[in-house]
């Protein structure tokens, strides 16, 4: 085995080695003065199976620089070319819901196939139907057990888990089920990208304690919008929890700012100084990743990390 890391989150490539015992394969990555992505692996890799640990968040450097290494391995006679990809970037374009769009998720699949991979283990994909994209196996992680053994461990009573829309019920339902606790979902529209307004709560929330689940959290404008609503319907606690925390632009600043006791993330992607607040709970999928890729070696079931 040969473990990989690009530079998109480099910690938590060293938190997986750690769990796993061994150490992060030799490889170069450098830019030209024009920018331009250099790759080269120091080590013998023939014969052997590469896994390469690379989110893709934005900016796109990002997933040219994991494309630049799975070509770096194919042409240097890997066995198999496995990648993690703890965040999966342009996610959220995965269909034409307006005339004249690309489907970015499509395109991304493609390239990544067409470099030469031959599997890829994914964390909490946007959509589920993500899986299909590719013309490769698919490993599909799930980081609720992470979230849920957290929260679990508060022994919140009377605990509604809300999701934000109907694209997060299914992941929302998971979490209260593990959870043993009641659901609520918010209806919302949104007006334009990145813009959401809380039409009504469909559920009881009322003196009771929420936890607001999603996949992601961008910029935070449906989150605060969720959170001020429980507020105002009488929410006794309010906690957030997504696996993806991109915090872009004011999120940080409106999520320190609104009725939220904590907001439990992931490191799936690599949190910037400047992005952290002090509600803010990071939690480590190293273990869930690093005994995915060991059962992916050994050729065992990776579903047994959620039976």
């Amino acid at each position: 085995m040969m473990l990989l890391s690009g530079t998109a989150n480099r910690p938590l490539s060293e938190e997986i080695a750690e769990q796993m015992g061994v150490p992060l394969g030799d490889i170069t990555i450098r830019r030209f003065a024009d920018g331009e992505i250099f790759v080269r692996l120091n080590q013998n890799a023939r014969g052997r199976d590469v896994y390469i640990v690379q989110p893709t968040p934005s900016p796109a450097d990002n997933l040219m620089e994991l494309l630049l290494i799975v070509d770096a391995a194919r042409r240097a006679s890997a066995a198999r070319i496995n990648v993690v990809m703890p965040y999966y970037g342009y996610a959220r374009q995965d269909r034409k819901d307006q005339p004249r769009v690309a489907i970015g998720a499509k395109l991304v699949a493609n390239l990544i196939t067409e470099a030469g991979a031959d599997r890829v283990l994914g964390v909490d994909f946007h959509a589920h139907q993500l899986q299909g994209f590719f013309d490769i196996p698919v490993d599909h992680l799930y980081a609720s057990p992470v979230l849920c053994a957290y929260f679990a461990d508060k022994q919140l009573e009377d605990l509604v888990v809300v999701a934000p829309d109907v694209g997060a019920a299914k992941m929302a339902r998971g979490v209260a089920r593990r959870l043993d606790a009641s659901f609520a979902i918010i209806d919302k529209r949104r007006p334009s990208p990145n813009v959401a307004e809380v039409v009504s709560v469909v559920g009881e929330v009322e003196g009771m304690p929420c936890l607001v689940v999603d996949d992601m959290i961008d910029t935070a404008g449906t989150l605060s919008g969720v959170i001020e609503a429980l507020d105002d319907r009488g929410a006794t606690r309010i906690f957030a929890a997504a696996t993806h925390p991109l915090l872009s632009g004011p999120a940080a600043g409106r999520l320190q700012e609104s009725a939220v006791e904590e907001v439990v993330v992931t490191n799936t992607l690599d949190i910037a100084d400047g992005r952290r607040f002090d509600k803010l709970v990071v939690l480590s999928v190293a273990e869930l990743l690093a005994r995915a890729i060991r059962y992916t070696h050994s050729n065992e079931s990776v579903s047994q990390l959620f039976d």
